[in-house]
């Protein structure tokens, strides 16, 4: 049975900014390595303790008490080994290998409270809590994010500091609307596209508001399924992929973008695997949705509205009309896609257009 939820807004909370730290005294680096092996030892030990099963609330008193001394660092380190257990159970993993090689702290934001608790924004740097004191540290971000960077004290915000190769480096989980007011681009098209991701190709099919195919625009990278190909040269060619693809539709009148919602793809209850072949391609090779979670990223950048809509038998009704159309079958699914959303968001029907001669 398909889920009742059949489309919904394409969203993003945060976006992430990134720049340098500089200590501004030798203790304060030694003794922000000293918070950092302690969080990621934290983490580690808050992925077993939910393997165990222990409740949240339990498990942050035993991070607090052996490692943090600091509830809502600890509550960080909860969430954050939650983030990686859920991703390690989603392809298939085991959580009980997981094992941590950076020295890294995060701080999440309070939902309650504006700004951030152990990782503060000052006119002078960013000053991080350890134990009763501050260590106190020039920041150092791109000089475009300067005055994005002033504003964002006013707000609440997460940070992670990590320390790598005798380098500190921030990055800064700014709210995605405030980061909109300084980068967003404006977009007035008319046009609708329909986007088809999987693991070797990218297809995008625009139509106009009847749901007539205006233009067809297809990235293939073949190669990176093959065996021992990088998984980090993998990921770029894809998000590169998108990207342009994206601005393709941005400068050809596009202002709604339509992806799959792949959170709705079911799994198997037996062994946690994707029931079909094709959401095997998706979740597994792309982790955790990268993919998709850039492209509504990348797409409410340009100023798309951006939907995801129900999977559900996309595929099947692709093989059905992808010969009518004169499409192979992937093309077809970013056309069904696009149907589909351009039917639910302003009640039109596509299928005179899937009937014609």
């Amino acid at each position: 049975m398909a889920s009742k939820i059949q489309i919904r807004e394409g969203r993003v909370d945060y976006i992430t900014i990134k720049g340098i730290l500089i200590p501004k005294s030798n203790d304060g680096y030694l003794k922000l390595a000293l918070l950092c092996e302690r969080f990621r030892k934290a983490v580690e030990v808050g992925i077993k303790l939910q393997t165990n099963k222990v409740k949240k609330s339990d498990g942050i008193k035993v991070l607090s008490r052996e490692f943090l001394n600091n509830w809502w660092y600890s509550q960080s380190a909860w969430d954050y080994a939650k983030l990686l257990f859920k991703g390690a159970k989603a392809n298939n993993g085991n959580p009980k290998h997981i094992h941590l090689k950076s020295k890294f702290v995060i701080s999440y934001p309070k939902s309650n409270e504006g700004g951030n608790r152990n990782i503060k924004l000052s006119e002078n740097g960013v000053k991080v809590r350890f134990g009763k004191e501050w260590l106190l540290f020039e920041c150092k971000f791109s000089n475009k994010f300067r005055e994005l960077v002033k504003e964002v004290q006013n707000y609440k915000y997460g940070a992670v500091v990590t320390m790598r190769g005798g380098r500190i480096y921030i990055s800064l989980q700014v709210p995605f609307g405030i980061y909109l007011k300084y980068f967003g681009r404006e977009n007035n098209g008319k046009l609708f596209a329909g986007f088809d991701l999987n693991s070797d190709r990218i297809n995008m099919v625009i139509v106009d508001e009847f749901g007539s195919i205006r233009e067809v625009k297809n990235i293939h990278f073949h190669e990176v399924v093959s065996p021992g190909f990088s998984k980090n040269r993998a990921r770029d060619l894809r998000l590169k992929a998108l990207s342009k693809l994206l601005d393709y539709a941005y400068y050809h009148n596009v202002g709604v973008i339509f992806f799959e919602d792949l959170d709705l793809i079911k799994r198997n209850k037996k062994n946690g695997k994707l029931k079909s072949k094709k959401g095997n391609r998706k979740a597994n090779l792309f982790a955790k949705k990268q993919l998709l979670n850039y492209g509504i990223t990348m797409a409410l950048k340009r100023g798309f509205r951006v939907y995801l809509v129900n999977p559900a038998y996309t595929s099947k009704n692709a093989k059905k009309i992808k010969d009518k159309l004169g499409l192979d079958v992937h093309t077809t699914s970013a056309y069904v896609i696009c149907c589909k959303g351009l039917k639910l968001i302003n009640n039109h029907d596509c299928s005179r257009i899937l009937t014609k001669n």
